[in-house]
């Protein structure tokens, strides 16, 4: 299980760039004037930072429209395996950016690390949702938020100025991302497919008995096997909506609402704007420059704390959980609004609903990472043409 987790993982340890805003600014700045013969503006420079950050989102985005493919011509152990292979290509991008003097390779590797958290996000919950217990689907189903937390933590403690926070590290504290990345190339292809996924899409009885004696810990899983079968006749006769019948069905009106919420909800609240530009907002508050990354640390730590209380509760209701959940969402979705959304769909709305809350989850992310610096601009400006 902490295997399928570390896409997770890597996923919020590259979302998190705050302590190195003075150093890749710098990069840009010094760049722009190799070329043009001149720096950048103040703003510009801010905006270009800003696309940076928010463009993660931006690859989020696009990330989840492929997902119910992938998973259906790959099965989902297998789009985790493939998608590691963008990390890569993105850890190679932003790790030589540098030495080659582009910008350019640290936007577009964040965009491909955004895409494979798209990805990720999608078929990590669902991974695990086939392939947990009954007893503990809801629990494992709420874990992903741990290692989401876990992974900023990490970049935290990553960016300190004693670790890779210094000038000359930053392009190697991009690529760490590879490392996680690794480890799951290696990894997961000893862990067997989801047994729905060879049962119902693959018809593969004696792949799925096996996946099903490898998780569940037990040589007789005939229960279960008849159990799913069962699933696959009722499934036989009800065809997937599409997004598009999915938000026309009135008969689940109220549960599509309830997907919008809870996903735009939690970008939307600003949590993520405050991850985002956290160096920004420590120093405005009059914390000392010296302080500031070891104070993010401590931010990290809480927010680590919050994600395992919101495990703990996490059977005594969703509400609270996901209140909880929202604390240690941080720069990407936490698992709980991926659990409530299987929950509250059917097998064929279920993908469609998928597609309709990762989108605007991510589009809210983007629009909140790059919003909050239009705004900071707009009210600066204003105040700048009101002074006397």
């Amino acid at each position: 299980m902490v295997n399928v987790e570390l896409g997770l993982w890597q996923s919020s340890l590259s979302a998190f760039l705050s302590l190195l805003l003075q150093h890749i600014k710098a990069f840009y700045n010094a760049t722009w004037y190799q070329r043009y013969g001149h720096g950048l503006p103040q703003g510009p420079l801010t905006l270009m930072y800003s696309l940076t950050v928010s463009i993660f989102a931006l690859g989020g985005f696009v990330g989840t429209f492929p997902v119910g493919i992938l998973v259906t011509q790959y099965g989902r152990n297998g789009t985790l395996i493939r998608s590691n292979f963008l990390v890569l290509l993105a850890g190679m991008l932003m790790g030589f950016s540098r030495y080659l003097g582009s910008p350019e390779m640290v936007i577009l590797g964040r965009f491909i690390i955004g895409i494979h958290s798209g990805i990720c996000l999608s078929v990590v919950p669902m991974y695990l949702g086939e392939i947990a217990p009954k007893n503990l689907r809801g629990f494992l189903g709420l874990v992903p938020c741990i290692f989401i937390c876990l992974g900023v933590f990490s970049a935290q403690v990553l960016g300190l100025p004693e670790v890779l926070g210094e000038d000359a590290y930053w392009p190697l504290f991009l690529s760490v991302v590879v490392v996680p990345a690794f480890l799951q190339l290696l990894l997961l292809n000893w862990f067997p497919e989801s047994p729905r996924y060879l049962l119902i899409e693959k018809n593969n009885v004696h792949g799925a008995a096996e996946a099903l004696s490898l998780f569940l810990g037990q040589h007789n899983v005939q229960d279960t096997i008849a159990e799913i079968e069962e699933e696959k006749r009722s499934l036989a006769s009800v065809k997937a909506v599409s997004v598009w019948q999915l938000l026309s069905d009135h008969s689940v009106r109220l549960q599509v609402l309830s997907v919008v919420v809870i996903n735009m909800g939690m970008q939307l609240s600003g949590i993520d704007a405050i991850w985002f530009y956290t160096n920004a907002i420590f120093e405005n508050a009059g914390i000392p420059d010296p302080d500031i990354p070891y104070t993010t640390v401590g931010t990290g730590a809480i927010e680590v704390v919050a994600g395992l209380i919101g495990v703990s509760v996490g059977s005594k209701g969703r509400t609270l959980t996901n209140l909880l959940g929202t604390e240690c969402s941080l720069s990407l979705t936490a698992g709980v609004p991926f659990l409530m959304t299987a929950e509250l769909f059917k097998q064929s709305h279920r993908p469609s609903a998928y597609i309709v809350g990762g989108s605007l989850n991510w589009l809210s992310n983007f629009t909140v990472g790059l919003g909050a610096v239009i705004a900071s601009r707009g009210k600066d400006n204003a105040s700048h043409t009101m002074s006397p």
